[in-house]
């Protein structure tokens, strides 16, 4: 997985974003790849809140079914 610079963060559109931001550009907790997905809700039961967790959750859900589930 290439590492995601600013540059690249700033050019992916909003729906490879668990939560898309209210600015134009960029979001919270990039999920472009079932890795960054991952990392998302790894990120997200650390630091987020319940609200944000449950958004994170059903987006990862949403787009790559098996992550999460513990298989």
């Amino acid at each position: 997985m290439a590492k995601l610079t600013y540059k690249r963060r700033q050019s992916l559109p909003k729906k490879e974003f668990a939560i898309p931001s209210k600015a134009p550009k960029s979001g919270s907790y990039p999920i472009d790849t079932a890795n960054r997905a991952r990392n998302a809700l790894a990120r997200v039961s650390q630091y987020g809140t319940a609200s944000e967790k449950r958004m994170v959750r059903a987006k990862v859900a949403g787009r790559y079914p098996g992550i999460g589930r513990g298989k």
